[in-house]
């Protein structure tokens, strides 16, 4: 019978390990933005085209675009990025299915443990841009709000691409959650919903701008990259 206590033992230095190859893979990437949706989502998508158009416009603007290394959206966050001359990142995560890395990626980070993945997509992250997708995607998205909610991190733009796909869900966070007091009216305003690529960048420009006139060693950080 295998020895419990020694296998998760051993299982910490092979988080640790995640945790160092991920840190020097991406030290250094600048200001990123990370791009979620669903790993089903086809070319063909209305959603795809706009993704790539998104992760287009923020590489030219000068950040780097960090998505999941898979398929779908993913597949066109980082192809946009190559499109924009920017740096496309991909997490990218052994799974069962759906998981396959795409090949627009300029670093490429292999991750065994969610966990691990999910810290790197949140530690570069200047902006969260949330495509339709799934539970894994509405996995970040909660995880970055309440992340921000409890002021674990500096708060940065979480944004919602796509009204009729997701106004269903502030409706209800509107009034269910709301109302029974288990939000407030300010956790609500954590949220951004846009249609078009263009609000996507003007509204992350914005706020990196105010963030880096108000914390200088973030402003050092830019002129470094050149946004």
């Amino acid at each position: 019978m295998e020895d419990l206590a020694k296998s998760d033992t051993w299982r910490v230095f092979r988080i640790m390990a995640e945790l160092v190859e991920g840190f020097e893979a991406l030290n250094g990437v600048g200001p990123a933005v990370t791009i979620f949706g669903s790993a089903r989502l086809k070319p063909d998508s209305e959603y795809y085209a706009k993704c790539a158009k998104v992760s287009e416009n923020l590489a030219r603007s000068g950040f780097t675009v960090i998505s999941g290394g898979g398929p779908g959206i993913m597949e066109a966050a980082n192809k946009g990025a190559q499109q924009g001359n920017g740096i496309s990142v991909g997490l990218n995560i052994a799974l069962p299915m759906e998981q396959h890395p795409n090949p627009y990626q300029d670093i490429k980070v292999e991750f065994r443990y969610f966990f691990v993945r999910k810290l790197m997509f949140v530690k570069y992250a200047v902006g969260y841009v949330i495509f339709p997708g799934g539970y894994g995607t509405m996995d970040e998205l909660f995880e970055a709000l309440t992340l921000i909610q409890t002021k674990k991190i500096r708060s940065f733009p979480v944004i919602l691409v796509g009204r009729k796909y997701w106004q269903g869900m502030l409706d209800w966070m509107g009034s269910s959650v709301l109302e029974m007091g288990n939000i407030d009216k300010a956790d609500l305003d954590l949220l951004h919903i846009v249609e078009e690529p263009e609000e996507v960048c003007e509204i992350i420009t914005r706020r990196y701008k105010d963030r880096t006139a108000a914390f200088p060693t973030d402003r050092r950080a830019t002129e470094r990259r050149g946004v």
